[in-house]
């Protein structure tokens, strides 16, 4: 008897495990080739296609695509400092132009070393007192450090430290503005800040902008198992930020992205997806999306994780509701965590029109 339990619980292991390790070892599902006789066609729906989908932000911005463009072709960064002084210091819309433009700056640097993002080191150079240069300057520094140092390694911690000490220019430029403190909340994480002076710079964001859904996506991180919190401390976090979101803000969705953050390699529970923690978290996020305003900078955000899940739930039709207002754009989690954050997001899109045609669904029946 004793032997066929064990060797029950080792077929139980191997049946949940082999395939995650088959996902593993040939780099995860696939797209097949356009044209194969089973393949669902997202072109045919007028999504864009992957390579032409853009990695720099979550969602449409018009005026940033249009200046960026600009800074890059002509290597002139005041257009950016324009937009940005133009740009309400405590809305969303700020925090996430300097990030697009320190990301823009930062993948320059990669692919041409020495050269690329000439145009921040000139803004810097030219005009110090500019504290939109000086914003940029530090979320710069903050990406290099992740993007090309080891966290815990000496260059990790020198390139935050400098970080920190733009931070602190940028915020004496522009005191009303939360900005620099919520690049510091990166810093923070990856300086390892005790909780104490972690709550001090958090009191800094919430005396200028309480309601900021970037800001509190950057506490989270800082908050969870993997960094200095707990995954108790990160739900506390989170639920209490949404219990307390008046209607329309999105910070009802937060809990979701606590779910994210501890999203195990490998789920044990049959049904991860239906569970109350994680079903409860997506419904938050679908009343959140739902109750917000259209133009809200961070709604593309969370329609993004919505994707993510809902695939995962196998509720195509939701998935692809969410799908048809945020295709184009890839500039968000969860896709930028790999290396690549298009082909991330088309497998998913892929799974998203299989499951729906699959369903009956087809272009015609998929409200715009």
């Amino acid at each position: 008897m004793e032997i066929l339990w064990f060797l029950f619980a080792v077929g139980l292991i191997a049946a949940v495990v082999a395939p995650w390790l088959l996902r593993r070892r040939s780099g995860g599902i696939r797209l097949v080739e356009p044209g194969a006789p089973d393949a669902a066609d997202p072109l045919a729906y007028g999504f864009v296609r992957q390579e032409l989908l853009d990695v720099r932000m979550p969602g449409p911005d018009e005026d940033l695509v249009e200046v960026l463009d600009v800074v890059q072709r002509t290597q002139d960064w005041r257009a950016a400092s324009q937009l940005l002084a133009g740009t309400p210091k405590e809305g969303e819309a700020r925090w996430q132009r300097v990030q697009a433009f320190a990301g823009a700056a930062s993948l320059e640097l990669r692919q041409r070393p020495g050269v690329g993002g000439a145009w921040l080191r000139a803004w810097r150079a030219e005009a110090p007192k500019d504290a939109g240069g000086a914003a940029v300057h530090a979320e710069f520094l903050v990406q290099q450090a992740w993007r090309t140092a080891t966290v815990g390694t000496d260059e990790f911690r020198i390139i935050l430290e400098e970080a920190r000490t733009v931070c602190g220019e940028a915020a004496l430029l522009a005191p009303g503005d939360p900005v620099p403190y919520i690049v510091e909340l990166a810093v923070a994480r990856g300086l390892g800040y005790p909780h104490e002076r972690f709550d001090q710079v958090w009191a800094k964001v919430m005396d200028r902008a309480p309601g900021h859904m970037g800001a509190h996506i950057a506490a989270l991180h800082y908050w969870c198992e993997k960094w200095h919190g707990t995954r108790q401390d990160a739900d506390r976090f989170a639920t209490s930020a949404a219990a307390r979101a008046p209607q329309g803000s999105l910070l009802a969705a937060l809990p979701l992205f606590a779910v994210w953050e501890h999203l195990p390699d490998l789920a044990m529970v049959r049904d991860f997806y239906g569970t109350r923690v994680v079903s409860q978290a997506m419904e938050g996020a679908l009343y959140a999306v739902h109750s917000a305003r259209p133009d809200d900078p961070m709604l593309a955000h969370v329609r993004h994780l919505l994707i993510h899940f809902l695939v995962g739930a196998q509720r195509w039709s939701e998935a692809m509701h969410q799908i048809v207002h945020v295709d184009g754009h890839v500039g968000a989690l969860p896709w930028t965590m790999g290396e690549d954050p298009a082909g991330e997001y088309a497998v998913y899109r892929a799974l998203a029109v299989a499951g729906y045609e699959a369903n009956g669904g087809n272009p015609a029946t998929l409200p715009r």
